[in-house]
This record gives structure tokens, C-alpha cells and sequence, in this order.
């Protein structure tokens, strides 16, 4: 900090002031996921991000995945990761230690992490008071075992959190009719809490730039595309593989009532901050 002068720091925070009173007492969604949550630098970025804007009165819902972690904690009992789709295949076995890291230990360290940066977090995870309910998914006719299709959200565990000065985390996990957990895409969860809370804005921390129209030049990023351009895009290629679930969220947030979905780079420091206090932001802007 000591290279910044106090008149430069003073310009950022009146720079900052309307995006402040703007999104004051409004709701944002963060997913948290990709390299933000393995880089250490990264995670503390994230992190100071998030306590900023809670502490300037913004509503900021964390929902989070663990796709590594449970990988690795795969690897460490013998099991092999099978994905379908860009979905993990999820047997019996495999729900189990997806719930174990995920409401556990990746969801405590989150919390943990941000109660250090001086926030007040609360952990919780879809089967708390029953906030997420889902059938079985079947993906075009594909079998993904225990993965679910959202049927239902219920916010009122994350507006008490929220009514109560605490940042919810939410790791992404839903309860059956019939008592089944189902695990669920955690940019999937990510859209729908969303819509279901009236947020201002959702943001999906990925390892790319944005949208690009030429994937291999980060120099022809899309910064804002309206959602009916969406099919169009995909046409042409312009979004194609993992990206086009991304989008789809996205596109199902903004149709939901979700004022503005992001794709941004969770590897470019503070790029929280930067979308949400700057004029150009950062990434891809979906309207």
C-alpha cells in the first residue's frame, strides 16, 4: 500500500461512493469456485473482496463448489472421478464423500477464512431447512447417479442469515422427496438462489477472461451480451463446451429476474471489486 498516496486512495473511495450507494442493501450471489479457491493469493483477494462489500451494506451470498478437493479426496480412497457431460457421475460412495467435503471441510474453511478477514460468515448447505429440493437429473437421456435437478429453493434460511448481519456460505447439495441427497452443480445452485432471493447480480468466479469471440485471443472478450443473443452465439460457435452450461445459468438468472449476471475471471486479483465498483468492470455482462 505504501506506493499509493493518500490523495490517490482518497480519489478511489469517491470513485467507489455511487457503486456503494447503488448496491447498498441490495443482494449479490458470488459462486466461488476455480482457481480462486486453490491459490492461495487468489483466495485471499476473494475473500477481503467479499467482507468489503458486506461491510458496505451489500447482501453477499457465497455459494460455493469443491470440485478438487472431492477429486482428490476420491484419489485418496482408491476411487476414480467419472464425468459425464462436464457432470460428475455420483454413486452411493461418492455422495458421501461429496458431502463430507463440500459441508465440511470446504465449506468450514471458507467460513473460517472469512470470520479471519473480519467477517461474520455462516456456513450451511442445501439440506438446511430444506432450502434445496431436487429430483434425480437425467441429462438427455444419460444416467448421472446421484446428481439433481432443482425443483425447489427455499431462501428463508439464507434471508435469516442475511437479516442477522452474517455472509451465507452455501455448499450445493439438495434433499429428495423421498430423503435422497442429490449433488448439484454449484453454478446451477448458484442461478436459481439467485432469481429465488431478487439479487442485483450474480458473479461466477471461472479461470477465463469472459466470453471471447476467439477463444484463443483473450483480446476479443465480449463484455456484454443480451441474453437473446444467446442461441445465436452458440450457432456459431462462439459458445460452445463447458461454456455454454455457464451461460445457460446465467441466461436463467437474467430471464428469472436477476438484474445482471457476470462471467468473470476469479484469476485477475480483486476482480470482484473491480466489477462491482468500477465504470468498465470486468469480464462478461449478461443483460
Amino acid at each position: 500500500m505504501s506506493n499509493i498516496s493518500n490523495l490517490d486512495t482518497a480519489n478511489v473511495l469517491v470513485h467507489a461512493l455511487p457503486y456503494i450507494q447503488k448496491y447498498s442493501n441490495k443482494t449479490i450471489v458470488v459462486k466461488y469456485g476455480g482457481n480462486a479457491m486453490i491459490n492461495d493469493e487468489l483466495k485471499n483477494a476473494v475473500m477481503t473482496d467479499i467482507v468489503l462489500l458486506a461491510l458496505c451494506g451489500i447482501r453477499v451470498v457465497v455459494v460455493h463448489g469443491g470440485g478438487p478437493e472431492i477429486t482428490d479426496m476420491l484419489k485418496k480412497v482408491g476411487k476414480e472421478s467419472h464425468f459425464v457431460n462436464g457432470l460428475r457421475y455420483t454413486d452411493e460412495e461418492t455422495m458421501e464423500i461429496v458431502q463430507m467435503v463440500l459441508a465440511g471441510k470446504v465449506n468450514k474453511e471458507l467460513v473460517k477464512n472469512l470470520e479471519q478477514k473480519g467477517g461474520h460468515a455462516l456456513g450451511l448447505c442445501g439440506l438446511d431447512g430444506g432450502m434445496i429440493k431436487a429430483d434425480k437429473l437425467i441429462e438427455n437421456g444419460v444416467d448421472l447417479g446421484l446428481v439433481g435437478d432443482i425443483k425447489e429453493v427455499d431462501v428463508t434460511p439464507i434471508n435469516d442469515a442475511l437479516s442477522k448481519g452474517y455472509i451465507p456460505c452455501i455448499a450445493t447439495m439438495a434433499v429428495g422427496v423421498d430423503g435422497t441427497v442429490y449433488n448439484i452443480n454449484a453454478d446451477t445452485a448458484a442461478a436459481r438462489i439467485a432469481a429465488e432471493l431478487g439479487a442485483e447480480k450474480l458473479i461466477l468466479l471461472t479461470d477465463i477472461k469472459g466470453l471471447l469471440r476467439d477463444k484463443n485471443d483473450e483480446k476479443t472478450l465480449i463484455p456484454i451480451v443480451n441474453v437473446s443473443e444467446v442461441p445465436s452465439l452458440i450457432r456459431q460457435g462462439i459458445i460452445s463446451g463447458g461454456m455454454i452450461p455457464k451461460i445457460d445459468c446465467c441466461v436463467e438468472a437474467v430471464r428469472r429476474g436477476v438484474n445482471r449476471a457476470h462471467i468473470i475471471d476469479g484469476r485477475t486479483l480483486h476482480s470482484i471489486l473491480i466489477e462491482m465498483f468500477s465504470d468498465e468492470g470486468v469480464g462478461t455482462m449478461f443483460i
